[in-house]
């Protein structure tokens, strides 16, 4: 049997998210709002064999550096996920995602007569609530979500 290596780029600068849950980083790229519309270099992986869980899926954006929101989004959609802060073809930080108990402004619920769908501009908040079925409640309108059926804002 043949043996083929995966060769994927290096970046200068950016982040690489790694160890995504197989299937889910197009879902990532989503709920980041990551389209290549702003001409940043993005290599996205799909089931890479990978030896802790099988297969993983990566992707890396040059000249992108994710902020906490940024981070509270992938961890929600793989809580696995690592982020790597590449500077100078270099690692200089190395996080692990964590699932927060509250999640602000980045679902929006899907109750269309919650007050956070309404005129007013008033963020979303979601309560955690079960961090295995990733199951969120809205603190508006208590409307329970799963995680796999919801907009981003």
């Amino acid at each position: 049997m043949e043996q083929s290596e995966l060769m994927v780029r290096r970046i200068k600068e950016g982040t690489v998210i790694d160890h995504i849950d197989e299937g889910k980083g197009l879902q990532v790229l989503d709920a980041l709002r990551i389209d290549g519309h702003d001409g940043s270099l993005i290599t996205i992986a799909l089931n890479v064999p990978s030896g802790k869980s099988k297969k993983k899926d990566i992707i890396k954006v040059e000249n992108k550096f994710l902020k906490d929101d940024d981070t509270n989004k992938i961890a929600v959609i793989s809580p696995k996920a690592t982020i790597n802060i590449i500077k100078n073809y270099k690692l200089i930080e190395k996080r692990r995602v964590a699932l927060p108990n509250e999640i602000d402004r980045i679902f929006r619920c899907s109750n269309p007569d919650c007050i956070t769908n309404s005129t007013e501009r008033i963020d979303s908040v979601m309560d955690l609530i079960d961090k295995e079925g990733m199951i969120l409640k809205c603190r508006y309108c208590a409307r329970v979500l799963d995680v796999n059926e919801i907009k981003y804002n």
